[in-house]
């Protein structure tokens, strides 16, 4: 569904809390950003020398490709020409002139509407219950993304050409320019966009398998991916500018393990850690990187077999008191995690961590989820087998008094219970509680996600501390800013906590679940299962959303485009019958010439008892369809021209019931994310001699459904026929997701075996009719355990609780032979009405209308003035109103095959906007009476569909000129966006001994906490005239090993002081590994090191930060002096701390080695 449709009177999933009084401004910084616009770093450094000469990166000699010019300035004359047009539609609209030829017929409108799960799905310009988002890549088509899927995003801030977006694919990677001209006003030129309304993106060359994860160092400026063949490339980060736009390769790919990389993240040391199937975890040394980066480009075998060979193994690693943890190497390590603050680096299963020391690579500590320190011998897995296994035998004896027949059947009924509460539970055992996202926290907090949705707190030292429950749905993902943690759920929503686990607020981010979160540019993304993303701001929720809410709606005239099509619609009851060329085009195919969507229903396309018996057989097994069936899609293609002038999208068949939709070939491109489903409504509710098919889609972004009816028959069955529609409309599933059916494989095989027997059941009775009975049971049976499956499967993603998925689309159409007869009147009173054409008499006596006008049927729904006569019974091939039956039971005739419709509209709104996106009007209704191929007439109406989208392209523009030109929301940004004013005790470090030196960070702030992280930047060896070689460039992270940085981040109060102890650890033995085995060992270098540490500093809930570099020299030698002539502290700890320099800005954190190269020693 489309995310501009989410509901927005939900107020359980999309409820949106907001709390001012938690987010106050900071109002004491000495610095404010550059504009309110500029969502780039603004840094600020304490730094202790200036004016190097730039020197080589680390990719500069392994990439060879060099830019020329920027690209130009991407004209905005379309975008300015669509505005004028928009708004000429709205002035339009406004003054109600009508462009359409087409006269639309009266509609009777059917009560009890409006309310209950019949209330029509809120729509507006923007959504009142959640923050204002940016669409950087609106909902796509699925059909258009078949091996293209998005499965990761990571934001990665390179400071020369501001954040990037880049997302992991199908087939390679996705990369988005987040500066300001391309989000808010970006696009390709002519020819080069691939999708509409994507902001401008570029994409690597196809590699062979997909990505399963992605990780990022902007230090660097580089990323790895690991991918399902089990591959890890790296690749270099975009300079967006150069002649060409699509098609960049990798820097380095190498094989790291035999089984898919499933989780990978670069240690506070530098090192690329990696874990796989079967609790695989390797480790490629951040020497050995370094080494394979510095290669030239003609060097790249060589460099990728460098690093291939390089990796440490911890499963021939690890032991931990003499006793090897083998069980942790027996799950897949599906995620990891880097706790920067603590050195360690987490790997999780579903059930299970390990915790591990980043720098010594030893293991620390196993534990469950529970936070028990795991040490059992036996699986309790398989203990729970066993006793399974016992308890289903002795059930079996229990019950071999039961007859063959019944007991088959409650056996499969009661499966299918123990699966629906097992999935309600989350699936069997301890599932529901299994592990699916990490994250670390500013403060050394770690938090774990769950699949029941508990959030749990951990300290760094794998303690559980507390949990949360927020939310019943499983979590998929987080991601930190400042003081806030985000929360995506499978059910869509998103949720934002502060450091204390304290909701501050909760909204529906997607129509479907929410599969990673990244944070860049000023905004928090959030990727979407169907690949849609979206960008929240960071301070959201908060002052700024009403504001950008108001602003936005009332601008919708802007970005408000309008669309127009037609909908042919046509039903018949075949009667088991085939029709004739010529019937098929009198019905549909000369209605057909000036429509853009075909949808056909078919009833009793074949029966009989054995054919829905073995129906119901097929529908366990997931087969459905027959050769008749098949054989009417065929006849009505040909009419329809099908490959040249219309598509068939999709179909559904159930037994006698097939329905299907053809659109045409001009606007295929806008229809898509097809499903189908189908609902039993005969004996059981399992059975599909009655019931419905239905068919969704969206059509140019917004939800239409289709259902194909038939309901109970006869003249009395009225109260049948209205719980036959309350049944299918509360019922009906489109989505049917497989990974339920995969938890519960073993309920499968047990389904599959009573479908052979319900096949076994129809083979004898060709031989003794008498079983037919008992195949109906058993059928039914199997019938009702695979819907209780779907529907049970369908509940735990729908976003909307309670709620039908029929309820939240933007249009319906039920059609169908409904079977509502008339009351109250003789077969001849009928027959002399219809020959004389009193339709409107005998529409007083149409059952369907009289429930419709009750409110007990198809409550709220649309139905075009009725000008033919009724469409049931007749004698085939007879032709003319004398066809009426005139049989023996001479059944009175009765307008059976209705098509009825709703769409956006309530009593407050008419016209189309983007308030009531789908306006519809009958404009023909009418049945082909010289049809005569059955019992039934074929029907058909034709509906003129007003449809109104946002186009995504002038809405982001619309957005950046909001930025720009609101004064208060500049106001409000500018804020938000200061840091707190720090002061660090030094610039200049000096270790000679392992006693450690103290760095004391001041806040100066006297209402805003400050948070601050440090990392190695350069590591240069001092040379004999006691000056540094060129420093050698660490990326974001990576301390030398010999160095230990506690904390190396956390919060500091206002007005407060933390203390950072630096010391030298006793690390002096180097190991080369190859083939995951060591085969070098030697004494480190013993001269003088030179490293750059940076202190980052940023407010609570902002992107902007300040930085602070300082200076550490490491001596070895003794040589080392310091020179500080005015410090008088009496401290120890003093006399390795150097005088502090004053501020200095810079260009940024990835310039370090540029401006290391000729630093001095004091």
């Amino acid at each position: 569904m489309d995310d501009h449709q989410d509901d927005l009177s939900n107020n359980k999933t999309t409820n949106f809390h907001f709390y001012s009084d938690k987010f106050p401004f900071c109002s004491d910084s000495d610095e404010d950003s550059a504009n309110g616009v500029h969502f780039r770093t603004n840094l600020s450094f304490n730094d202790a020398s200036s004016n190097y000469q730039k020197t080589p990166r680390i990719f500069d000699r392994f990439d060879n490709s060099s830019s020329s010019e920027d690209e130009g300035d991407i004209s905005s004359s379309s975008s300015y020409q669509r505005r004028l047009d928009y708004m000429l539609q709205f002035l339009d609209r406004k003054l109600s002139i009508s462009t359409s030829s087409d006269q639309p017929l009266p509609e009777f409108v059917a009560a009890g509407g409006g309310t209950g799960i019949f209330k029509l799905p809120a729509r507006a310009p923007v959504h009142p219950n959640r923050p204002p988002s940016l669409e950087i890549r609106p909902h796509p088509l699925r059909e258009t993304q078949v091996g293209r899927f998005l499965r990761n995003i990571l934001c990665v801030n390179d400071n020369d050409n501001g954040p990037q977006l880049w997302a992991g694919t199908e087939c390679g990677v996705r990369v988005w320019d987040l500066n300001i001209d391309d989000m808010y006003g970006g696009q390709a030129e002519d020819g080069e966009l691939e999708e509409e309304g994507t902001v401008r993106y570029w994409e690597s060359a196809q590699v062979e398998s997909a990505t399963m994860c992605i990780v990022g160092d902007g230090g660097s400026r580089a990323l790895w991916t690991g991918h399902k063949d089990g591959r890890i490339r790296c690749w270099k980060m975009m300079d967006f500018f150069g002649s060409f736009r699509n098609g960049f390769q990798e820097v380095l790919a190498w094989q790291a393990h035999h089984g898919p990389v499933l989780s990978i993240v670069v240690s506070s040391y530098g090192d690329i850690w990696s874990g796989s199937e079967g609790g695989a975890i390797k480790i490629w040394p951040w020497e050995a990187v370094e080494k394979s980066l510095s290669l030239t480009i003609g060097e790249r075998n060589l460099a990728a077999l460098l690093i291939e060979r390089s990796y440490i193994d911890l499963r021939s690693q690890v032991t931990l008191n003499g006793a090897a943890y083998s069980n942790i190497f027996t799950s897949d390590v599906k995620y990891m995690l880097s706790d920067n603050s603590g050195a360690k680096v987490w790997s999780a299963g579903f059930q299970s961590f390990a915790l591990w020391d980043a720098c010594t690579r030893e293991l620390l500590k196993v534990f469950n989820i529970d936070g028990q320190i795991e040490n059992a011998s036996l699986d309790a897995f398989m203990e729970d087998e066993m006793r399974t296994k016992s308890i289903s035998v002795s059930k079996e004896k229990a019950h071999n008094s039961f007859n063959f027949f019944q007991r088959s059947r409650n056996a499969i009924l009661g499966a299918a219970d123990a699966v629906r509460r097992a999935a309600v539970k989350g699936s069997f055992g301890e599932d529901n509680r299994r592990t699916e996202a990490l994250v670390s926290t500013v403060d050394g907090m770690i938090w774990t996600g769950c699949a029941n949705g508990l959030l749990v707190q951990w300290d760094g030292n794998g303690n559980r501390l507390r949990d949360f429950q927020h939310h019943s749905f499983a979590v998929q993902c987080f991601c930190t800013i400042g003081e806030r943690i985000w929360v995506g759920y499978i059910s869509g929503a998103v949720q934002v906590l502060d450091l204390n686990g304290n909701l501050l607020g909760e909204w529906a981010a997607h129509s479907s679940p929410v599969i990673d979160l990244a944070i860049g540019g000023g905004y928090v993304f959030t990727l979407a299962n169907h690949g849609g993303i979206r960008g929240w701001n960071i301070t959201s929720p908060g002052p700024l959303d009403n504001i950008f809410r108001t602003e936005l709606a009332g601008k919708e005239f802007l970005y408000t485009k309008l669309e127009n099509l037609k909908i042919l619609a046509g039903t018949w009851n075949v009667a088991q019958g085939r029709a004739t060329s010529d019937s098929i085009i009198s019905w549909l195919g000369s209605a057909a010439t000036d429509v853009d969507i075909v949808v056909v229903g078919l009833q009793e396309v074949e029966m009989g008892a054995g054919f829905l018996a073995m129906s119901a057989a097929k529908e366990t097994m997931g087969f459905e369809g027959s050769s008749v069936g098949q054989w009417w899609l065929d006849m009505i293609g040909k009419t329809l021209d099908e490959g040249f002038t219309f598509s068939r999208v999709g179909s559904r068949q159930l037994a006698g019931l097939l329905i299907s939709v053809w659109v045409r070939n001009n606007i295929r491109g806008h229809v898509g994310d097809v499903d189908v489903a189908a609902v039993p409504c005969g004996l059981g509710r399992a059975i599909g001699n009655k019931g419905a098919v239905g068919l969704r889609m969206r059509v140019y972004g917004r939800v239409m459904c289709f259902v194909n009816c038939h309901f109970a028959a006869h003249l009395e069955a009225v109260n049948r026929r209205n719980a036959d529609f309350d049944h299918v409309y509360r019922t009906m599933v489109f989505s049917r997701p497989s990974n339920l059916l995969n938890a519960a494989s073993g309920m499968v095989l047990y389904l599959s075996l009573s479908s052979l027997l319900a096949f076994l059941l129809l083979f004898f009775a060709r031989v003794n009719c008498l079983l037919l009975p008992f195949i109906f049971f058993v059928a039914a049976g199997v019938s009702s355990a695979i819907q209780m499956l779907r529907v049970t499967n369908a509940m735990g993603i729908n976003p909307v609780e309670g709620m039908p998925e029929l309820s939240e689309a933007d249009m319906v159409v039920f059609l169908g032979d409904f079977n509502y007869r008339l009351g109250g009147i003789s077969y001849d009173e009928a027959r002399d009405f219809v020959s004389q054409r009193c339709f409107d008499w005998l529409k007083e006596k149409d059952q369907l209308r009289v429930e419709m006008e009750a409110g007990n049927v198809f409550q709220g729904m649309r139905e075009g003035y009725i000008g033919f006569p009724p469409s049931y019974k007749f004698e085939k091939h007879q032709p003319g109103l004398a066809g009426y039956d005139s049989g023996e039971k001479k059944r009175i005739p009765a307008w059976c095959d209705r098509i009825l419709y709703r769409d956006n509209r309530s009593a407050l709104a008419s016209t189309c906007s983007l308030d009531c996106p789908v306006v519809s009007s009958i404009v023909q209704y009418e049945a082909c009476m010289d049809v005569t191929d059955s019992d039934h007439k074929p029907v058909r109406c034709i509906l003129s569909v007003e449809i109104a989208r946002v186009d995504e392209l002038v809405r982001r523009q619309v957005f950046g000129e909001i930025i720009r030109s609101n004064e208060k929301i500049k106001r409000f940004r500018d804020e938000l966006s200061k840091v707190p004013e720090t002061i660090v005790s030094t610039n200049n470090i000096i270790l000679q001994n392992q006693d450690p030196s103290i760095l004391r960070i001041t806040n100066k702030s006297k209402m805003n906490r400050a948070l601050f992280e440090m990392c190695c930047e350069g590591l240069a060896t001092i040379k004999e005239d006691g000056q540094a070689s060129n420093h050698c460039p660490r990326g974001g992270f990576g301390f030398p090993q010999w160095l230990q940085v506690n904390p190396a981040a956390g919060i500091i109060e206002p007005d407060h002081i933390a203390e950072i102890s630096i010391r030298r650890e006793d690390y002096h033995t180097l190991e080369e590994f190859v083939d995951g085995v060591s085969r070098n060992c030697w004494c480190e270098d013993a001269r003088d090191k030179e490293v750059m540490l940076l202190v980052t500093v940023r407010g609570s809930c902002t992107t902007e930060t300040k930085r602070h570099r300082i200076r550490l020299r490491y001596s070895i030698t003794g040589k080392i002096t310091h020179k500080n002539p005015n410090s008088d502290n009496s401290s120890p700890l003093q006399s390795n701390l150097l005088h502090r320099s004053d501020f200095q800005k810079l260009s940024g954190s990835c310039d370090v080695a540029d401006h290391l190269r000729n630093l001095h020693s004091p």
